[in-house]
C-alpha cells in the first residue's frame, strides 16, 4: 500500500499548530480590549470600585504578551494567560460581592481550559476545568455565607444589563472558538481527501507499474504479501526472441536511436503478448523472453506462442520503421517444465528456470543471418498441423545429449 507522505502530514500539524496558537494570542489581546471596556462602561454608569484587579490583570497579560513576542516561549505565556483567565474572574467577583452582583463575571474563567484545549490537548485541559469547578464551587460557598446582595451599590437594572453583557459575549467567544475548531476539521478534512485521492491514484499507478513487470497472478500475490513466490509448472511453452547482428548495430547508432529502435520492437511484442494472453517473463539486452502456460486459465499456449512467432518474425520484416535496418530475428521455442518465480528485494524480477528455458534459449543460437523459428519435438508435435517444417536437425543439450528442433516456415492454408 502507498503511505502518506511524512512531509505532507507534517506540514499539516505545523499549519494547525500555528493556528491555534495564533487564535490563543487574539484571545489574550481581546481580553484586555474587554477588560478595558468593562471598566469604561462602569465608569460612564458613576459605579466606582477598586480597579486593582483589572489593571492588574492587565499589567501582567501585557508583560507577558512581550515575552513571548521576545524569547518566542509559548509555553510560559500559554500557562500565564490560562491563570490570568482562571483566576481573575473570581478575584473580581470576590471585589465585587457575589456572583448576582458581579453579573456572572467567573464565566469568564471558562476560557482557561477552554483556551487550554485549544492549544495544547484534551489532557492538558483537564486540571485547568477541574480548577475552574472548584473555584465556582468555592465561590457558590462564599455567595450563601458571605454575599450581600445589594451592599455593593450596584442596582439590579445594572446588574441585569452586565449579566446580560457576560453571557452574550462569552457565548459569542465560546461559539467562536467551536466555529474554530469545525472550519480546520473541515480543512483538515478535505486536506485528507485530496490527499486519499492523490493517494488512490498512485496506488493505482504503482498496481498498474507492477502489472507491467509482473504476470497479474504473481502481482495479487505479491500485493498480499504472500512472501516468497516460486512455482513448479510441469508443462509450459518457452519462447526466446534475439534480435541478429544488433551488437554491430549499435556501433551506427547514437544511445537514443539505439533506445528508440528497441522501444519500437519491443512494444510491438509486448502488444502481440497481449493479444495472445502470453506471459512476457523479461527482456535481456536484445532479447526477449515469453512463456505460455504459467496462467491456469489458458489451454492452448502452444499453439499461441507458435502464432505469437510466426507474427514477430513478420514485425520485424514488415514494421516501416525497421525495414531500413534489414533485422533479422532467432527465434527459439521449447516445451517442458520449468521453475518460476520472484527474485531480488530492490530491482526485483519475475523469471523461469528449467530445462525447458535452457533449450528455447539454445534454439537462438543458429549460424544464420536470416529469421529463424525453431521448435522441439514437443512443441512440434503440437502445432506441426497447423504449420509447414523444415526437416529437424540435431542441437547439441545440455544434459540429455543432442535433441532435435524443427525450423517453423510458414502456416498452412
Amino acid at each position: 500500500m502507498v503511505k502518506l507522505p511524512n512531509m505532507a502530514v507534517e506540514n499539516m500539524v505545523i499549519q494547525t499548530e500555528v493556528t491555534h496558537k495564533n487564535l490563543f494570542i487574539f484571545t489574550a489581546a481581546f481580553m484586555n480590549f474587554a477588560v478595558v471596556l468593562w471598566l469604561a462602561i462602569y465608569w460612564i454608569m458613576g459605579l466606582n470600585f477598586s480597579a486593582n484587579v483589572p489593571l492588574a490583570y492587565q499589567l501582567i497579560s501585557v508583560v507577558s504578551l512581550a515575552y513571548y513576542f521576545r524569547t518566542k516561549n509559548f509555553e510560559i505565556f500559554q500557562f500565564v494567560q490560562l491563570s490570568l483567565f482562571l483566576f481573575a474572574p473570581f478575584v473580581m467577583q470576590w471585589s465585587l460581592g457575589s456572583s448576582v452582583t458581579s453579573s456572572g463575571v467567573t464565566l469568564w474563567a471558562l476560557l482557561a481550559p477552554i483556551g487550554a484545549l485549544v492549544v495544547s490537548s484534551w489532557r492538558a485541559a483537564i486540571p485547568w476545568f477541574f480548577a475552574y469547578i472548584v473555584l465556582t464551587l468555592v465561590s457558590g460557598v462564599f455567595d450563601y455565607f458571605l454575599g450581600t446582595g445589594n451592599d455593593s451599590g450596584v442596582p439590579m437594572k445594572t446588574i441585569g444589563v452586565f449579566f446580560a453583557m457576560n453571557f452574550a459575549v462569552m457565548s459569542s467567544l465560546i461559539f467562536l472558538l467551536i466555529r474554530h475548531f469545525i472550519i480546520e476539521l473541515e480543512k483538515l478534512k478535505n486536506q485528507l481527501t485530496d490527499q486519499r485521492k492523490s493517494l488512490e491514484e498512485e496506488q493505482v499507478k504503482s498496481e498498474q507499474l507492477l502489472l507491467n513487470i509482473l504476470p497479474n497472478g504473481i502481482a495479487k500475490r505479491m500485493q498480499s504479501n504472500q512472501g516468497l513466490i516460486a512455482d513448479k509448472h510441469e508443462d509450459v511453452t518457452v519462447m526466446f526472441a534475439d534480435l541478429v547482428n544488433f551488437t554491430q548495430l549499435i556501433e551506427a547508432l547514437s544511445p537514443e536511436q539505439m533506445v528508440t529502435l528497441l522501444n519500437t520492437i519491443f512494444t510491438g511484442f509486448d502488444d502481440l503478448a497481449e493479444k495472445y494472453s502470453l506471459e512476457k517473463i523479461k527482456t535481456v539486452g536484445h532479447t526477449y523472453m515469453v512463456a505460455g502456460g504459467v496462467s491456469q486459465n489458458k489451454v492452448d499456449y502452444t499453439s499461441d506462442i507458435a502464432s505469437l512467432a510466426y507474427e514477430m518474425r513478420d514485425f520485424v520484416a514488415s514494421h516501416p520503421d525497421l525495414t531500413k535496418f534489414k533485422l533479422a530475428i532467432h527465434i527459439g521455442i521449447a516445451t517442458g517444465s520449468a521453475v518460476a518465480g520472484v527474485v531480488g528485494s530492490k530491482r526485483f524480477i519475475y523469471d523461469m528456470w528449467g530445462e525447458a528455458v535452457s533449450q528455447a534459449h539454445r534454439f537462438t543460437q543458429v549460424d544464420s543471418t536470416d529469421s529463424v523459428i525453431r521448435v522441439d519435438k514437443t512443441t512440434y508435435n503440437r502445432v506441426r498441423l497447423f504449420y509447414v517444417f523444415d526437416q529437424h536437425v540435431s542441437v547439441p543439450g545440455k544434459r540429455k545429449g543432442d535433441v532435435s528442433a524443427y525450423h517453423l516456415l510458414t502456416k498452412l492454408g
